[in-house]
């Protein structure tokens, strides 16, 4: 076994007999050549991973001038969107016979991004990906590439949101409150922005705009807010994430309204436990992994399909207006 202590470890010839393919074909799968057949390129990452095969990065570092690593700056890992995507940053990373390394930043602070982004590069990193990118985050003035997740204009954010707010229209909603993300999150502006186009296009009022964390336990604070609009007559909430979305509803009950009878709730990024909510939650989805490889592929300079549009998963916190 060549986990074994005293084993010798596998090395290009054995991966190579393992996949049937030449040692050549092996470096140039390692090394994001292009031109190498899927079904190939597969092969190869199979014998790899089953020989528990390891590639020095640091020799390979010393004769290409690249590390095979791309960077993660990361920020509020802990909620459901970052995490999922640097998940599928570590996938799509993979896939190119790459690796990710993380620094973790909770600030919005330029200096602080700054100071997590200059310790990636002193680790070599051949490109870096940001995800959940502050307002202030730099983007320019390194060495190596530098691209948010969800790409610099927050497009599939924009349309994701307008498609939630376009469902509301198609039933008879007129008027509505968003909740919204922190103004210095990126994502968190190009929702807001998506809630504006669908309002404006559908003839609908934003009657209010309330802001949350991303939390639920920040969705539920504004209950009350949110409460004292129903009573004047709006229909339903747009809310920025499905956790804000379930501390609404929570909120939102404990004074005795109920979801949808009473106000429609919307979320988004469809987390896994979205249709257990109760009421199971209307949303949207992201093509987080198509997001992410075409991330990868941008710090490193290669071609990748466009990810997927997004989603609506229509469920049953939504209904017309009474």
């Amino acid at each position: 076994m060549s986990g074994e202590v005293g084993a010798k470890r596998s090395g290009v010839r054995e991966v190579a007999a393992a996949a049937g393919v030449s040692t050549q074909t092996v470096s140039r799968v390692l090394n994001g050549y292009p031109g190498i057949r899927a079904a190939t390129r597969e092969r190869v990452l199979d014998a790899v991973a089953a020989l528990d095969y390891r590639v020095n990065n640091a020799a390979r570092a010393l004769g290409t001038s690249l590390t095979r690593t791309v960077g993660v700056v990361a920020s509020d890992a802990v909620l459901h969107g970052p995490s999922a995507g640097i998940a599928a940053l570590e996938r799509a990373a993979r896939t190119r016979g790459r690796w990710i390394t993380t620094a973790y930043t909770d600030s919005d602070d330029p200096a602080d991004i700054d100071a997590a982004v200059r310790h990636l590069l002193d680790q070599g990193v051949d490109g870096i990906v940001l995800v959940a990118a502050h307002g202030a985050t730099p983007l320019e003035g390194y060495d190596v590439p530098i691209v948010p997740l969800y790409g610099e204009s927050g497009i599939r954010q924009r349309d994701a949101a307008a498609l939630v707010v376009d469902h509301l229209a198609d039933l008879g909603h007129r008027r509505i409150l968003e909740l919204a993300g922190p103004s210095d999150w990126r994502e968190a502006l190009a929702r807001t922005a998506g809630v504006a186009d669908a309002a404006a296009r559908g003839g609908l009022e934003v009657v209010d705009r309330v802001e949350g964390d991303w939390s639920a336990a920040s969705g539920s604070a504004v209950a009350d807010a949110v409460a004292a609009r129903v009573a004047e007559g709006a229909t339903a909430v747009a809310a920025a994430n499905d956790q804000m979305a379930l501390g609404l509803i929570a909120g939102l009950a404990a004074r005795g309204m109920r979801v949808p009878a009473d106000v429609s709730v919307t979320g988004f990024d469809d987390n896994p436990d979205a249709a257990f909510y109760t009421p199971a939650l209307t949303t949207v989805r992201l093509d987080v992994e198509g997001e992410a490889e075409y991330a990868v592929a941008a710090v490193l300079g290669d071609a990748a399909p466009a990810p997927a549009a997004p989603v609506l998963v229509a469920r049953d916190s939504v209904t017309a207006p009474r």
